[in-house]
């Protein structure tokens, strides 16, 4: 059973950068597809980033071109790159193996874009 441990959150300025990491806990993290999934508060949690185990990345249209996903299967992490990042980007931040999302979720990290 996989359990997630988000880190590296905090508050930035808008157009500064972040990087987040997801350390799994649990055997066979390599067969699994990640993503960083946020959550906004009054909103619903959404997918933002994924990454196939053969690693194929995909993108909402809302941080394309800003963030970049990467994994290293020696260390059971994935990563979350943020830069160029604007005030909508405040929220929750949460690993999780999409499409369904099965593994129970993590406490999160919390990202604050203020000024």
């Amino acid at each position: 059973q996989l359990q997630f441990v988000e880190s590296g959150g905090g508050l930035v300025q808008p157009g500064g950068s972040l990087r987040l990491s997801c350390l799994a806990s649990g055997s066979r993290f390599t067969i699994y597809a990640m993503g960083w999934y946020r959550q906004a508060p009054g909103k619903q949690r959404e997918l933002v980033a994924s990454m196939t185990s053969s690693g194929i990345r995909n993108y909402a249209d809302s941080v394309k071109g800003r963030f970049t996903i990467s994994r290293d299967n020696a260390k059971n992490t994935v990563y979350l790159q943020m830069n160029s990042l604007k005030l909508e980007d405040t929220a929750v931040y949460y690993c999780n193996s999409p499409p369904q999302a099965l593994v129970p979720w993590g406490q999160g990290t919390q990202v604050t874009v203020s000024s």
